[in-house]
């Protein structure tokens, strides 16, 4: 299986098992999108250029056949936790129109996680990890800095548990910032692998969605806010918006994010019950792609000024990447990732919050069996009859299984917006590295 598409001025083909990427001269293209669109090149050429074809698909570049992993490789890695969502809040201090989360209560009681049910968590995760080493643990809600005070106990508390077990515990959060002072900063920027601020773009975007439950903006008090911390950021973060039908042009976000000096930038496309007038359509695919086109356009402008900052979705890997088991599974829901509520119950992540048909225990259980593993360890890219024939199955690794499951009601079959998306995005980022390699 190949990809042929044209990025700016590159012809560029990738092959899909073996992960090669070419860019290829306009001739080598027509043979290999549309031979027969090929007639008014010179024979000679046309011999040439078949006979390179000919040479790649021998040495193992083009044509490959799928010899990645085998499903027995799949059923037999076992049902090891590596990593945690740890909802420390069940309650937040904004009312976001598209939160998923129903503005933090997760359909349930609003509650903050208590200190002995969070010491629970990190002991479970140290319990459950089998021989990983490096472990994760995500404070997430609602708001977590509502519950700081517990958060700062449970770093100190995973700092010193972790050395019975040989472990390194990798601290993040996630947060909307309007309690973001220099004294919660200067503790984050000291303990945390990773921070993620929320914030959509331009102030309008921004205070369109993300509110205080009476009904203010919060641009203005976020921005400086995540500015300040940015500016004495010493590790990873990352500013995350998301953008709706309301923000068409979020290119514009992007940019303006830049231009308040985040180096760092992910904005993505709002999941959400179709019903509601922000929620994405198949009628804007067309518009969402020309603004990924823009903003890959805009993204390279920046690097070849010596200007540049990070897109998420721009940045890929093509000389290592995720190793094959990961690249044909995705993220580990269900199956080596958890979420954990303010009242200690697991679910497979923190989307499956506050459904009973995935809750798969407590970790205050004296035991605990994943009921679930085998229905997530099987929704891997060679089961879903949409991943087989995908060009882009091994880099999105068959997509998020809280998109398949909330807008089709099953695992199997993918969130098909967020398929088209992300084809469309990975074929800007390998075009984007397409040109700066020719650059270099």
């Amino acid at each position: 299986m190949i990809h042929c598409y044209q990025f700016r001025e590159h012809n560029i083909v990738i092959d899909v098992n073996s992960g090669a990427i070419h860019l290829v001269s306009d001739l080598m293209y027509q043979l290999l999108s549309d031979p027969t669109t090929v007639f008014h090149f010179p024979k000679e050429d046309v011999a040439e250029a078949t006979e390179e074809i000919k040479a790649l698909a021998e040495a193992g570049m083009l044509f490959t056949d799928d010899e990645q992993i085998t499903t027995e490789m799949l059923e037999d890695r076992g049902a090891v936790i590596k990593a945690m969502c740890l909802h420390v809040a069940h309650d937040c201090n904004m009312a976001c129109r598209y939160c998923f989360g129903d503005t933090g209560a997760f359909d349930g009681p609003r509650s903050l996680l208590s200190l002995e049910t969070g010491k629970q968590a990190i002991d479970f995760l140290l319990a459950h990890s089998g021989t990983r080493r490096n472990l994760e643990i995500d404070f997430f809600g609602g708001e977590p800095l509502l519950n700081f005070d517990v958060v700062k106990a449970l770093v100190a508390y995973g700092r010193e548990a972790e050395k019975s077990y040989g472990k390194n515990i990798r601290f993040t959060i996630t947060t909307n910032g309007l309690l973001l002072d220099d004294k919660k900063s200067e503790f984050i920027n000291e303990t945390m692998d990773n921070v993620i601020l929320s914030i959509d773009g331009r102030k309008d975007v921004n205070d369109k969605m993300r509110l205080t439950p009476g009904g203010k903006g919060t641009y203005d008090v976020v921005v400086n806010n995540f500015q300040r911390f940015a500016a004495k950021r010493k590790g990873t973060y990352y500013v995350r918006g998301t953008f709706t039908a309301d923000n068409l042009d979020f290119a514009e976000d992007v940019r303006h994010l830049a231009s308040l000096g985040f180096q760092n930038i992910s904005v993505e496309p709002v999941v959400t019950d179709s019903s509601k007038s922000y929620a994405l359509r198949e009628e804007h695919l067309p518009r969402i792609f020309q603004e990924y086109d823009a903003l890959a356009d805009q993204y390279l402008d920046a690097a070849l000024r010596g200007e540049p900052f990070s897109f998420f979705h721009f940045r890929i890997d093509l000389t290592q990447g995720p190793c094959v088991v990961k690249r044909v599974s995705g993220c580990g829901a269900g199956t080596e990732y958890v979420a954990v509520t303010p009242e200690g119950d697991l679910y497979p992540c923190h989307q499956f919050v506050g459904n009973p048909e995935f809750l798969l225990g407590n970790v205050k259980d004296p035991v605990f069996e994943n009921r679930l593993y085998d229905r997530f360890n099987r929704a891997h890219i060679y089961i879903k009859d949409e991943c087989r024939d995908c060009w882009a199955k091994f880099y999105c690794s068959g997509g998020c299984h809280a998109n398949a499951y909330h807008s089709n009601d099953d695992l199997l079959k993918p969130y098909h917006l967020g398929c088209e998306t992300e084809r469309k995005r990975l074929e800007c980022a390998i075009g984007i590295q397409a040109v700066l390699a020719t650059q270099a």
